[in-house]
């Protein structure tokens, strides 16, 4: 296909007005903003959302518990059949049935809560994993500038692991010590009514002194939580920035650093570890305690005919089951400890609350010809700063190129921000359409807006996949003719031409060649909306111009808002805004603007003997 051919087919007069609608971001969940509050809340939430495998998942683990005990009283009565005479003795073989029949079934049991708590564990972890990374892309832009990109894909992975390894010894090492604790005082009743008493305050006392114990290691356990996300985050900065390290031979710098960050964690991991073996150490004492003087209690009676020998082995059999379980418990609720504080760190990391939400009857945007109006706004970045906008009103008609100007804090980018409704206004209205953009969903405003900001970030993945990125739906002949329309006649040059995976934020790519395959990827969107964030400051002179022909063909016949500081770049433009301290200072044509010989005509002249418009507005007010 022709490069005429290519336009003609995106124009948005051969092209329908509407373009499918497909939200790639789930609804603003109140139930999951309200989860984020505390651990335990948010563990609950999944807990709700899977009750059916939960629900089989305890009862398989108590049932196969509660065999594990019942087999040990099928020892009892086994031993205490062989006491009498063989001969016509069918109490042993009934006894030895129970038993093995029992064993058998524990087993079996145990085989399938491992096979529920792999699809649990996993089900949920994706779903922590989904849900978390779809509450982040709430958040403004600020957020991801304030948090490492690594640390918090660290934090949100780790979280599903965390979720994960509770379940696991929540699993198999909490509720069968439980189950297994109060079957053998049911089976010490039958046997002797105060041993099964001494069994259970030992065993209460002791689970209540390490569960206290373990809330002394909070702090330690949250450090290390925090430490661990700040060395995660740490590394991924180090290979982003490779470039940076090897251009200014800065390995052996940038490993010392890092040898002091990774020193820092070590010692707040050790110091959390050995707080755990502090508490098994103290766990084993008192229960080598327990076990023999139970042990000592039960052969005593047996002196003295009160028991029988087959009572003698199921306490010993029992004591030491609870004297294994009873330890998995007490160091499972340490653990567990320190996966609600990893847990707790990253919840309060990514479960602040979102600064732009949806209302309750917000509506879809409605598609017209792409009019932009800012009513009486005002809007700043923080509570008590001075406003960025302050009563600013901008009418943009459909279908107008409006280039915007001023010198950095003027309020060019946040007048960009606010029409893709980044932000919202504390002030005032901004109108799209004539709808206001504080009482539509936000996804389906920002698919009407197409945006060529001034570094154009790809993804790792192929040509085709990212301009495709900004049409999921768009076919192969689509795609090409787009990056036909954007002069991305480089792609055959590649070495897989379409399919020729870009790199890591497209680093395979020049400047210009990531420009124009954002301009394609913009152009394939059909927009009736363009913003431009200096699409064409950070190129060379050879790359300005493909990239300033492709720009062409994305803002023919669409609203366009373009923020620049080459001002020669707006020389086709229909209207120029200056803006001075977040109100408009001057508007009109080049031709307009230049005749007033006001302050856009001095930053044309100044700027043309080299100056920027920073300095060039310094010297023209």
């Amino acid at each position: 296909m022709s490069l005429s051919d290519a336009e003609t087919s995106l124009s948005p007069q051969t092209r329908p007005a509407e373009a499918p609608y497909a939200p790639e971001r789930a609804p603003e969940d109140a139930d999951f903003a309200r989860s984020l509050k505390s651990p335990i809340t948010f563990l609950w939430r999944y807990v709700r959302l899977w009750p059916g495998h939960f629900a089989a998942l305890s009862a398989v683990v108590v049932a196969a518990s509660l065999s594990g005990i019942a087999s040990q009283y099928g020892m009892k009565l086994l031993v205490d059949a062989m006491e009498k005479p063989p001969a016509q003795n069918t109490a042993v073989w009934f006894a030895l049935g129970f038993f093995v029949g029992l064993f058998a079934l524990e087993a079996a049991l145990w085989r399938v809560s491992g096979w529920l708590g792999c699809r649990t564990s996993v089900g949920v972890g994706v779903d922590i994993r989904l849900d978390l990374l779809n509450y982040a892309t709430g958040h403004p832009m600020r957020f991801f500038q304030e948090q490492r990109a690594g640390s918090l894909g660290h934090r949100i992975t780790a979280t599903a692991g965390d979720f994960g390894a509770m379940i696991n010894k929540l699993t198999w090492n909490v509720a069968p010590p439980v189950v297994n604790f109060l079957g053998a005082f049911l089976i010490f009743f039958t046997i002797n009514v105060w041993m099964a008493l001494a069994l259970a305050v030992f065993a209460a006392a002791i689970t209540l002194g390490l569960v206290a114990y373990s809330v002394r290691g909070r702090p330690l356990h949250r450090k290390y939580a925090e430490l661990a996300g700040h060395t995660g985050g740490e590394m991924i900065d180090t290979l982003t920035n490779i470039w940076a390290i090897k251009a200014f031979a800065a390995g052996s710098r940038e490993r010392s650093r890092l040898r002091h960050t990774f020193d820092q964690e070590a010692t707040a991991q050790r110091t959390s570890w050995m707080f755990t073996e502090k508490a098994r150490v103290l766990h084993d004492v008192l229960l080598w305690m327990m076990a023999g003087s139970m042990l000592v209690w039960a052969l005593t009676l047996w002196t003295r005919g009160e028991v029988s020998a087959g009572d003698v082995v199921v306490v010993s059999t029992l004591v030491f089951r609870i004297l294994h379980g009873s330890r998995d418990l007490a160091m499972a609720l340490v653990e567990i400890e320190q996966h609600v504080n990893f847990l707790g760190e990253t919840l309060r990391v990514v479960g602040v609350p979102h600064e732009v939400i949806d209302a309750e009857e917000a509506k879809p945007f409605q598609r017209r010809g792409g009019a932009v109006r800012f009513e009486n706004v005002t809007f700043g970045y923080g509570e008590g700063d001075r406003p960025v906008l302050k009563d600013f009103t901008l009418d943009i008609p459909a279908g107008q190129k409006v280039g915007v100007v001023g010198p950095s804090g003027a309020g060019k980018s946040t007048i960009i921000h606010l029409v893709q409704r980044l932000h919202d206004v504390q002030g005032g209205r901004v109108l799209i359409d004539g709808q206001d953009a504080a009482e539509l969903t936000q996804e389906s405003l920002r698919y009407a807006i197409a945006v060529v900001p001034q570094e154009i970030s790809l993804f790792h993945r192929t040509v085709m996949e990212n301009i495709r990125f900004g049409r999921p739906e768009a076919t192969d002949e689509e795609v090409r003719d787009a990056a036909a329309a954007a002069h991305c006649q480089f792609i055959d040059d590649l070495p897989q031409g379409y399919d020729t995976v870009v790199g890591d934020r497209g680093a395979k790519l020049s400047g210009g060649q990531r420009q124009r395959v954002g301009i394609a990827r913009a152009i394939l969107k059909n927009a009736p909306i363009v913003i431009l964030d200096e699409a064409t400051s950070a190129l060379d002179t050879e790359s300005e111009i493909e990239v300033q022909r492709a720009l062409d063909r994305l803002t023919k016949d669409r609203t366009v808002i373009a923020v620049a500081h080459r001002l020669s770049t707006l020389s086709s433009f229909d209207r120029i805004v200056v803006l001075m301290g977040g109100k408009v200072a001057e508007e009109g044509t080049i031709d307009e603007l230049m005749e007033k010989q006001g302050v856009f005509a001095r930053m044309w002249r100044l700027q043309v003997r080299g100056i920027s418009v920073d300095l060039a507005l310094d010297q023209a007010v």
